[in-house]
């Protein structure tokens, strides 16, 4: 059995009552690309008999009950409204004679009445060339993304589903094991916020408001449905802007009440299980891509945001950037001591250390390679002790060793009064026409929110003196727009750190490496790509990449290769190679983002990954690729220089799906930042120099968004550092009204 962990964390019984709304028509064409994408494989012997749990693997099936209910189901709930639209027009026109010759033409054919099949009556091998086909096909890119969409789900719902035990018969195959058996957590019994803490998914309309005034908060029934509560500030967020804001200001005297629409969770809770954990700890259950669908975004969301669920590295901000900041953007913040103390004062508060004990295995193949090239590579610092040996801290850290702002400066926070709503989602900022004469047109009074417990109807108005949007790049910039403000840069400028990967086998036999590819820290050695000049073009990290997401986002080729790829998947190390980004996108509105490559950041990913292939190959890898969707690699045993250099100069950063390409590759982003940028003007920024908002007084943002570009590397650090100095400028400008000053 698995150690106990919180309920929405655990694996599930499963088929349970489905509401996707899905007809047998679309599901019996949802059943036939399933059985597709994962087909059942008879093996034979030609490598010696496998493994029970090899052979039961390669005869499951992707169409087996209940994966493709819970395929429509995912899709219902994470894609947007026109790829559903798009996904289930496909199923239909699949699902008749006539739509499944129009798009998959003399293969449908039959040599009986009525001639034509239907896509689900094919033979399967029909059905996979019909995939493969349309995989490369140029021309009808949305058909093409439908197509993708299902794939992505199909093999994300089956690697990722785990049953109450926390088990799935798959992952035995694949050499992939859970820490179910850990000893419980050497952390405290006792939640560290539970003295600020108030859970409204555990409340009622009675209770929340008893709780309220038990931490001291004044609390008045005004009709309407309507609470209201009276702080002195109000922060929507509890990330690394967020939960720095809150400790400053907390324990500079004000009354704070934190608004955080995701739960609560400490290391005895986290079970360590993919596919609930990406569910409850980040937007959009961790499936978030951009409105043409070419980059796959993880966003933490979650008490501790992405502090809660990031892969620990803590890197000062570069020198280069500080400069362009100060400098071009003429914000003095960034070229200050101030700033320099920032990063000192986060640095000490959340425990960075140095070294690593001991290496997981990407690491030690990443440190391997460079080293046999006579590559720089630099020890990545980590806010956790330098034993850390931890894969899963992007699911939550066991250890409690990871210093979150959830342990850390939310911890300071409520140790000085401050109050924190958790499962409550901010609605609006509540704006007034301002009557003081200031600039400002607008002043703003409190948060509109609403708690995501259906129990609760009353809704909640947290009145302030000082309001902070701190809930991300992603969602300030809509709530901003929601709440009434129009400066154009708002939403703009959305910059993501894209990520492109490489991969290479290193079989069981090489024991020059020891564990797998899901143990040890995450990120513990990063290489720096450098042009000839000595700038910085990329650097080049190793992921945690969990069995569902090594396989959604592996390329398809057929299903024999995609469980090949799967048996092989504790051996194989991943490199990342991520840039900062010139190229930027926007969001608006909740959900829906867009975003554009530039010429140089191609360049730039280019470059990177064919050093990290370079890397992986002199480490020793039996056979490297990428994930261009035609499934780009090449062996290794006994490469010439010549020939590995020949496969290089076919690597490149490809376009996204939607484009008219052939050959095409999914991105990620695990980094959001800039669409609230500050700004010396209304022309340059979002928000002043402060922080504040140029339309509204008193509304203030306090997160990633405020950044006035990409960094180039991971940004915790950074945000946190900003949000350090912006909430200490304010929290003086309180004290200073306060005294009178």
């Amino acid at each position: 059995m698995r150690k106990q962990c919180h309920p929405f964390l655990r694996g599930e019984k499963g088929e349970g009552k489905y509401r996707h709304g899905f007809s047998s028509a679309e599901m019996e064409t949802l059943n036939g690309i399933c059985e597709t994408v994962l087909p059942p494989i008879c093996i034979g012997e030609k490598e010696g008999q496998p493994s029970k749990p090899v052979q039961a693997f390669f005869t499951a099936s992707g169409s087996q009950t209940p994966i493709p209910d819970e395929i429509a189901e995912l899709i219902v709930q994470r894609a947007l409204i026109e790829s559903l639209i798009l996904v289930r027009l496909l199923l239909l026109i699949l699902s008749t004679r006539i739509g499944t010759l129009l798009l998959c033409g003399c293969l449908c054919l039959g040599e009986k009445w009525p001639y034509i099949n239907t896509f689900s009556s094919m033979s399967l091998s029909k059905r996979e060339k019909v995939l493969q086909k349309w995989f490369k096909h140029k021309f009808f890119t949305p058909i093409r993304l439908a197509f993708i969409i299902l794939k992505v789900a199909c093999l994300y719902v089956f690697f990722a589903r785990a049953d109450e035990d926390g088990e799935n018969p798959a992952w035995k195959a694949i050499g992939y094991e859970t820490d179910k058996d850990k000893n419980p957590s050497q952390g405290p019994n006792e939640k560290p916020l539970q003295a600020g803490i108030i859970e409204t998914m555990l409340e009622t309309d009675s209770t929340l408001v008893h709780n309220l005034a038990q931490k001291g908060l004044k609390v008045t029934n005004s009709g309407h449905n309507l609470y209201k509560i009276n702080c002195d500030v109000a922060i929507v967020g509890s990330g690394c802007g967020g939960g720095v804001a809150a400790a400053v200001l907390a324990t500079s005297g004000q009354k704070v009440v934190v608004i955080e629409k995701g739960n609560y969770f400490t290391a005895n809770d986290y079970s360590g299980l993919e596919g609930p954990s990406r569910k409850q700890l980040y937007e959009s259950g961790g499936i978030l891509p951009t409105v043409d669908g070419k980059v796959m975004i993880l966003a933490g969301s979650v008490v501790g945001g992405g502090s809660a669920v990031n892969w620990s590295a803590c890197i000062n901000t570069p020198k280069p950037v500080l400069k362009e900041w100060a400098e071009n953007q003429k914000l003095q913040l960034f070229g200050s001591s101030e700033y320099l103390a920032a990063m000192d004062t986060v640095s000490k508060r959340i425990g960075v250390t140095e070294n690593c004990v001991e290496e997981g295995f990407q690491n030690q193949v990443l440190r391997k390679g460079c080293q046999k090239l006579g590559l720089e590579i630099n020890a990545v610092p980590r806010n956790s002790s330098e034993k850390h040996y931890c894969g899963s801290c992007g699911y939550g850290c066991q250890q409690w060793d990871k210093k979150g702002t959830d342990s850390t400066w939310l911890v300071d926070a409520v140790n000085h009064g401050a109050v924190i709503l958790t499962g409550c989602k901010a609605e609006r900022f509540i704006l007034v026409d301002n009557k003081s004469g200031s600039k400002r047109k607008k002043k703003c009074l409190g948060v509109m929110a609403k708690s995501l417990n259906n129990n609760i109807r009353m809704k909640l108005q947290i009145e302030a003196k000082v309001t902070i949007s701190a809930c991300g790049a992603l969602l300030t910039p809509p709530l901003l727009i929601t709440s009434g403000l129009k400066n154009p840069n708002i939403g703009r400028n959305l910059h993501l750190h894209p990520v492109l990967m490489a991969w290479g086998y290193f079989p069981d036999s090489n024991s020059e490496f020891r564990g797998k590819s899901y143990e040890g820290g995450i990120i513990t050695s990063v290489h720096k790509v450098v042009s000839k000049d000595s700038s910085l073009r990329a650097i080049i990290e190793t992921p945690q990449l969990g069995p569902a997401s090594f396989a959604s986002l592996s390329p398809w080729e057929s299903g024999l290769d995609t469980k090949n790829r799967m048996v092989r998947y504790s051996r194989t190390a991943h490199m990342i190679t991520v840039v900062r980004d010139r190229g930027s996108g926007k969001v608006k509105v909740e959900g829906r983002i867009r975003y554009n490559l530039h010429a140089l950041d191609r360049e730039n990913l280019k470059a990177g990954l064919r050093q990290s292939l370079r890397i992986l190959v002199a480490a020793g890898a039996v056979e490297v690729g990428t994930h261009r969707s035609d499934g780009q690699r090449i062996k290794c045993e006994g490469i010439s220089k010549e020939e590995l250099e020949e496969f290089l100069d076919t690597v490149s950063a490809a376009e996204g799906a939607m484009k008219q390409v052939e050959d095409w590759m999914i991105y990620t982003s695990a980094h959001q930042m800039g669409s609230c940028r500050l700004g010396i003007s209304e022309k340059e920024g979002a928000v002043d120099e402060n922080g504040e908002t140029w339309e509204a007084e008193g509304l203030y943002v306090c997160d990633a968004s405020v950044l006035p570009s990409a960094i180039g590397v991971n940004p915790m650090i950074t945000v946190q550092s900003t949000a350090f100095c912006l909430s200490k400028r304010l929290a003086e400008s309180l004290r200073g009204e306060q005294s009178g000053v």
